[in-house]
């Protein structure tokens, strides 16, 4: 049974696209056979994990998109990039903006990615997305096919409204697309343990959200170390394993396993 994560906040630099590759490398290294998929234009997953140019990539997941839009044959090997700590990629870049727009006049626009996963889903115990920045068509498509949202939430301040319209656009897809989907849970990332605000701003979104939303029990940690990571193009496994951030990505690792239980 392939568990399908899409890793979403509509704000950006919260952490979606460090949390995506973390946690899909850690899945791999408890032995997971895992795909992410880079659902965001800026391609900063892509880009992060050492393929740093992915405007200039042939096959991208907007080529595959607009393959399966066309009623064109879609292979499951088909464009996917294989990275040396064990996982694979279907890469994004800037023309998933292109498609976004042209999304609005396809028919079932969308579940256009979820045709994508049902070929690929045999070869993978886990599928990761990485959501772009915005409530628009691709992340509807994603949330069309996910089993489970996980919000990373930057703890520097309290996007109480964000968060609001967030899980509403969820509830909505589950109402009228996706019955199975489930919120999997709130990260809360680049959190600064030193400081009272961190724990405030903790507490807080316990009180909003904790009633409805799980929060997970392991937060991610600020750290300069994690900050590089993306300019190598590897995990933070690999940048700082004896680290903070490490160590904390591989607690929320074996959550989100006992999960899939």
């Amino acid at each position: 049974m392939c568990k399908i994560i899409a890793i979403a906040n509509q704000k950006g630099g919260v952490g979606k696209t460090t949390t995506t590759s973390n946690l899909g490398i850690g899945l791999a290294k408890q032995g997971k056979k895992v795909l992410l998929i880079d659902a965001d234009a800026q391609g900063s997953l892509t880009a992060s994990l050492g393929f740093t140019e992915p405007d200039s990539l042939e096959v991208t997941l907007a080529t595959i998109m607009g393959d399966l839009i066309n009623d064109e044959e879609v292979e499951p090997g088909e464009g996917i990039l294989h990275h040396e700590e064990g996982i694979d990629l279907m890469p994004g870049n800037i023309e998933l903006s292109g498609l976004e727009v042209s999304l609005v006049n396809v028919m079932s626009r969308e579940t256009v990615l979820r045709s994508y996963i049902e070929i690929v889903r045999e070869s993978y115990d886990y599928i990761l997305i990485d959501c772009m920045p915005s409530l628009g068509m691709i992340t509807i498509n994603a949330f069309a096919c996910a089993d489970s949202i996980l919000i990373p939430v930057q703890a520097a301040y309290l996007p109480v409204k964000g968060l609001q319209q967030l899980i509403k656009t969820v509830g909505k897809v589950k109402r009228q697309i996706n019955p199975k989907l489930e919120i999997g849970g709130i990260l809360l990332t680049m959190v600064d343990s030193r400081t009272n605000y961190a724990k405030d701003i903790s507490s807080m979104l316990k009180e909003a959200y904790g009633s409805r939303v799980r929060i997970f029990a392991n937060v991610i940690p600020i750290s300069v170390r994690a900050a590089e990571i993306s300019a190598e193009g590897v995990s933070i496994y690999k940048h700082d394993p004896k680290g903070k951030v490490a160590s904390a990505y591989d607690s929320l690792t074996k959550e989100v396993l006992a999960d899939g239980q």
